[in-house]
Parts: structure tokens; sequence; C-alpha cells
């Protein structure tokens, strides 16, 4: 695949990733409506109980659809310290979580007012510890259908959905014994337990 679009997401699945390892240019959506129970505001980890979902409470509006670029993030509740508290917990004894923690932990200290904005700047972040280059671009405005140059992604990666894309290999995960390999978690699960690994299983 050559060029994709893609939703904004927190903390995406491997699926994500492995998207954009295997694209040349990348689209995001900045002009599509939000929507709940989505990875514009949710990942998955797996912990010791099992996979939890973790997600970011954003601001109610008025019974009107908001654009993704202006959700504001709810400052009602502690959700850093709750997500950063349950990510140590479920990993900081895996391989590599010593080695990235700094790396991640400021996103859950600093303060931030739009999702579209905290997302984008983790992102970035990750695709520099996966160590990708991929040009990334904005969409300047909504289109349903995209040209037939685009594979749309918008929608294809969901929580609800089955991974649409080829089978990701199989990883270590610390829990594996107990409940079974989980496909397509969050990306700092891949991270976390297989470091440098990881650019190989996503262009696998």
């Amino acid at each position: 695949m050559s060029e994709i679009c893609l939703s904004s997401a927190y903390l995406a699945p491997v699926e994500y990733y492995s998207a954009i390892a295997n694209a040349k240019t990348v689209f995001v959506e900045q002009f599509d409506f939000y929507q709940k129970q989505t990875y514009r505001n949710r990942c998955h980890i797996a912990a010791a109980n099992g996979v939890m979902a973790l997600s970011i409470p954003v601001e109610k509006s008025s019974g009107e659809k908001i654009l993704m670029r202006d959700v504001r993030i709810s400052e009602h509740n502690d959700w850093q310290i709750n997500h950063w508290r349950s990510i140590e917990s479920a990993y900081n004894s895996t391989p590599f979580f010593e080695y990235y923690k700094d790396d991640l932990l400021p996103f859950f200290t600093r303060n931030w007012t739009f999702l579209w904005d905290f997302n984008q700047e983790i992102q970035t972040k990750i695709l520099e510890l996966l160590d990708l280059q991929p040009v990334i671009c904005f969409t300047e405005v909504y289109k349903n259908k995209l040209d037939d140059a685009f594979l749309d992604l918008r929608e294809t990666i969901h929580p609800k959905k089955e991974s649409q894309l080829s089978s990701l290999k199989p990883y270590y995960q610390v829990f594996e014994q107990r409940y079974g390999f989980q496909p397509n978690l969050s990306i700092i699960d891949l991270l976390f337990n297989m470091g440098n690994e990881s650019q190989l299983i996503i262009h696998n």
C-alpha cells in the first residue's frame, strides 16, 4: 500500500502501526466527527487480569456532533495518573518497560486541552521509538469516499471490528501463559515486550 488514511488514535493498536510501516504516505483524518468507543480515545493493554481498556474522558457536547479536531479532554478526573498506574502495573515486568518508560511518562504528567493534539504528539513519539519515518499529512476537508489511490482505514481499524489487514505475527507477551496470545493490543504492548524487534513484527 502506498497511501493510506487513518483516524486519530490514542496509543493505537499494532495493526494501525503496521499499516503505517507499510505505507509511503499517511494521511490522518482531522475533520471527521468524534465517535465514542473507538480508538480515538481508547486503547487496550494486557493487564494481570486480562485485556484492559483505557479511555480518555472527553467533555460532552450539547448533543451536537463535534469534529475530532475540536474534542476537549475532560479535566474532571485523574485519568492520566490512573492510566499510567495501569500501564506501569501491566508492564513493569516486561523486558523493555524500563527502557521506554521515560519516553512515555511525560505524556501522562503534562496537561492537554485537545484530544487531537495529545494523540498526534504521542503518535510522533511512538513513531520515533519504532524508528519509522513515514510522510505524515493531514486531511484538509472530510470526504466520505476517498480517491482510489488511497487505502481508507479510517473506520476499518476499530475495537469492535476484526482486523481487515493481514494477520500479524504473534510475539512474546508477559501474560501469555495465563491468557494465551492477545492480538492487536496497543502498540505499547509490543514495544514493552519486544523492544527494537517491534519493527520486524509490524513490517511482517
